[in-house]
Formats: structure tokens, sequence, C-alpha cells
């Protein structure tokens, strides 16, 4: 009711709505306040929600939840290891789109065994499980998927202009502002499940002076204050409409483009840190299979496949 109303809320027909003294609505509120809300209550004209707060907890976050599936169950953990690792554990009890979102990771992972580095508050740590039906060779997919989501969502709620490092940072103003790593338990033609981890720089202010180099927040970006809950649940929104887009062909040829778009490197010069010889070559953009199409110095062309090399700007991260 208070979210619902743009003014003060009568004290009296709260009262009179839920049958409860003043006394035991004046208790309601201080526990509102408790929980992180801001209330303004003033003599004579009742209650008022000041809507500048960011309340991160499973409540706000199951009730904020527009789409069909992307989130039709929220497991909210102040503290947790790993939400990856959390919602691996649990895949044999949670629905397809089920999501575990966390306020501090201890044990946060990256790509190749990289750990991540979690502030203790303030930014976006989620886990969205899939239960897919289609074979393991089209998972790798996925995570281009959630980076155009996530993307999207930052543009749709902040207005901030957010580029994609291939294959799945979100960068904005070169900088790092978002991490995915995905990760599946399959068989060689059965998947089990896919966990999807994403880590978004939100609230953060302080970084260190090695990161500061390559990493942003998005408070630092819009010199605002972002409300997570918002920003976490548009971006299961974008997800869900783009996976579903992608489920029908099971290839990213529908959203190849929109990706391409935001693609820091295309047309740039990049660094290929392959294994087996280090190259530069011309980033040329995606194939609808998620390989980076790239021109090399030869004039020869190659597709690169994420899992295997790692890409780097000639002049710095991206």
């Amino acid at each position: 009711m208070l979210k619902a109303c743009p003014d003060y809320l009568s004290g009296q027909m709260l009262c009179d709505y839920f049958q409860v003294s003043r006394t035991a609505v004046w208790k309601v509120m201080n526990q509102l306040k408790s929980e992180g809300y801001h209330i303004e209550a003033a003599p004579n004209r009742g209650y008022r929600l000041i809507q500048d707060t960011d309340i991160f907890q499973e409540e706000e976050l199951q009730r904020a939840v527009r789409g069909k599936w992307a989130g039709c169950k929220v497991i909210y953990k102040k503290t947790t290891g790993s939400t990856n690792l959390d919602a691996a554990a649990m895949a044999g009890e949670l629905p397809h789109g089920a999501v575990i979102v966390a306020d501090e990771q201890t044990a946060g992972r990256g790509r190749r065994g990289r750990s991540w580095v979690s502030e203790a508050e303030g930014n976006i740590y989620f886990s969205l499980l899939l239960k897919p039906d289609f074979l393991p060779e089209r998972a790798s997919m996925v995570t281009l998927v959630m980076a155009l989501a996530v993307a999207e969502a930052i543009e749709n709620v902040t207005k901030l202009s957010a580029g994609i490092k291939w294959p799945n940072d979100i960068v904005i103003g070169g900088k790092k502002v978002c991490g995915i790593l995905t990760e599946l338990r399959a068989e060689p033609d059965l998947i089990h499940h896919i966990v999807i981890g994403v880590g978004i720089n939100a609230h953060q202010k302080n970084f260190s002076e090695e990161a500061l180099a390559y990493a942003t927040s998005i408070d630092l970006e819009t010199g605002g204050f972002l409300n997570r809950t918002e920003l976490i649940t548009e971006v299961w929104a974008r997800f869900e409409a783009l996976y579903d887009e992608f489920e029908r062909t099971l290839d990213l040829g529908a959203l190849r483009e929109d990706y391409n778009v935001r693609l820091v490197s295309l047309g740039q010069e990049v660094r290929i840190l392959d294994p087996k010889g280090e190259y530069t070559a011309v980033s040329g953009g995606i194939d609808e299979k998620g390989r980076l199409q790239v021109t090399k110095e030869d004039g020869s062309r190659e597709s690169i496949f994420a899992g295997e090399v790692s890409v780097r700007g000639i002049y710095g991260y991206v």
C-alpha cells in the first residue's frame, strides 16, 4: 500500500483496513525501517515511503519478477560461497528458471578457474538455473545470450551505453562492469542442467589500483544510485525473451546483429591468446554459433571458440 500511494498514507486508514491498533501500525513501520525502507511519518498526515531505497531481499525480488519462467523461484542469501555452486547443488529440487541471489560471495569464481572477488554488499550476484532440451554442444551459446541480456538491461534501466567484450564481459566506457560464468552438468547427448552465474558491479566505489585500470561500477558511471532489484529483474526479463528466441533455432542467428552492434572489438585489432601461439587479427563479429570471426595479418579468416582462447585489445583490456 505504501508503494502504491504517491503521497502520505493515513495511519487511521491503515488501522481500519487491517483492523489493528495504531500501536500495531507503528511497530510495523519501525520493522520496515529496520529492513532498510525509508519511511517518513508526519503528524495528521500519516506515513510515506521514500522511493530511493535499494532493498535487496527475496520478497522484493519475487514481487518485481515480470516474466513467465525466468525468476519463477527466487532464493536470496545474504552471504554464500558461490551462487553457481548453490544452484548446482539444488538443481534437482529447483525448477527451470530458478535463481539464487546473494549480497556477498566468499568463493566466487570466474572463467578458467580464476577467483572472482566479491564485495561484501552493494553489488549483484546471481545464478540462473536452466534445464534445456538440447544437446550439450549448444550450451556455450547461452553465455552470449546472457551477455546480450545484461547489456540490454543496463541500457534500459540506466540509459548507459553497454558494450560486450567477447564472449561475455560487459563493459562501460572501456571498463568491465560485469562478468558471466556458465557451467553445466551433462552427458555426451544430454544436459542435466546449466547454471549461468552473473556478477555486476552496482554500488561499488572502491577498487584496487590494479582493478581501477579495467573495472568500474554502475554508480560510478551514472553518478547516481542504482536500484538493484530493478536492474536484476530487467536482466531476467530480457534473458527470458532472448533465450526463447534462441531456443526456436538453437543458434544465434536472430540475435547476432544486436550482439555485434555492442561488440567493442568489432573492426578493431585484437590479440588472440591461443595456447598454440598468439597472433594479431581484426575482429569481424560473431557468427550464428557465437564464434568470433577474425581476419589474420595474412588475410586468412578463422573462427574462434570462446572455450579455447582469450581475446585482448592491442592497447588494453578491450
